[in-house]
């Protein structure tokens, strides 16, 4: 069992090996991502909180964030 456990480590740096050193002949060439990633995520961002803010201040929506003084009972009635 020893002589297998050591086979298989030994294979497995083998092959970690053999990738890193192919891997180390690429030359990395940025992709759409690399480019416009960042630029693509701060203009979503952007458009997002100036949409809300709009939203937020000139449309009169009432939030009503808090019921606290509010919300009133009804009077009961018997039939």
């Amino acid at each position: 069992m020893l002589s297998l456990a050591k086979t298989a480590v030994r294979l497995s740096a083998r092959g970690t090996q053999w990738i890193a050193a192919r891997q180390s002949h690429h030359k990395h060439v940025p992709d759409f991502h690399d480019k416009y990633g960042n630029i693509i995520l701060l203009g979503g961002a952007l458009f997002c909180v100036s949409i809300w803010g709009y939203v937020a201040t000139q449309t009169g929506i009432e939030w009503n964030l808090s019921p606290v003084g509010k919300v009133t009972p009804k009077e009961w009635r018997e039939k």
